[in-house]
């Protein structure tokens, strides 16, 4: 059936929704000969290249979606290639059975946690969009007297200077003196949200670590640089928050023995 270019390119995972548009509007995307346009309709069969190389859209279509938990160090950039050549959180990555790893949202340089990475565009597109109010849970350890009044301020909302922001729950998760621990959620992904809601308070966050994004949450022993894929179980409850359905994969076929092949489960990988 024929779909808007954008999400079919995406949804095959060869990037965003916004990748795709940018590129359209460079003219580096033809179909069928022609240079393509921003929402025009096509099919699988139809033939799309993109900067000159002709893309296998049935076959990437078909492909089973694989979503990756990732484990982000502080110091690392969520960027593929940076010109000043820090470190950036896709050299720790494994290479994806189909498609490119697309990135679900953005943490700060200094922001540590859970990021997630998928080769389902749409799926991507769907985690970060608004209207699906995906949540995200932060671990952050504030600098400060937190009363009742500023909890009270920052979860009926503040103006920050991109517009009105709040916390939909703050928790108290420990700490003395100064430096206590919160864990704070939010419904949208915004620069430095987190950070600055605290600082319109007048208080300072100490280490911000984001712990679960939607129904994934961060397990604990994964360490900092370290990811593994998420499960069949994680992936149904994934696409189910934002209204899509997960294709199981084909179980294993039995041998002339009438046993089940045995499939080998994946380390975990760095």
């Amino acid at each position: 059936m024929a779909e808007r270019i954008q999400k079919m390119l995406s949804r095959a995972g060869y990037g965003s929704r916004r990748e795709i548009e940018r590129w359209i509007d460079e003219g580096i995307i033809f179909v069928n000969g022609h240079k393509a346009t921003t929402g025009q309709a096509i099919e699988e069969t139809d033939q799309v290249v993109l900067r000159g190389q002709r893309l296998r859209l049935s076959a990437r279509l078909q492909a089973k979606p694989q979503v990756l938990i990732y484990h982000k160090k502080v110091g690392e950039i969520c960027t593929r290639n940076d010109p000043e050549n820090r470190p950036t959180v896709f050299a720790n990555l494994p290479k994806p059975h189909s498609g490119r790893w697309i990135q679900v949202g953005r943490l700060d340089i200094n922001t540590e946690g859970l990021l997630l990475f998928t080769t389902d565009g749409e799926l991507a597109n769907r985690l970060m969009h608004p209207s699906y109010e995906i949540e995200r849970e932060y671990a952050v350890r504030v600098m400060g007297v937190v009363t009742e009044e500023i909890v009270n301020a920052l979860l009926a909302g503040v103006i920050l200077e991109d517009g009105p922001a709040k916390f939909e729950k703050i928790t108290f998760a420990g700490g003395e003196g100064i430096n206590q621990w919160y864990h704070v959620v939010l419904h949208e992904g915004r620069n430095r949200e987190v950070r600055r809601l605290w600082e319109s308070a007048g208080l300072k966050v100490s280490r911000l670590t984001r712990i679960r994004y939607g129904s994934v949450s961060m397990p604990r022993y994964l360490r900092t640089g370290y990811c593994e894929d998420l499960e069949a179980k994680g992936l149904r409850g994934l696409y189910k928050s934002v209204k899509m359905t997960y294709e199981e994969p084909t179980p294993p076929k039995k041998s002339a023995a009438g046993k089940k092949e045995v499939s080998k489960k994946p380390k975990k990988r760095r």
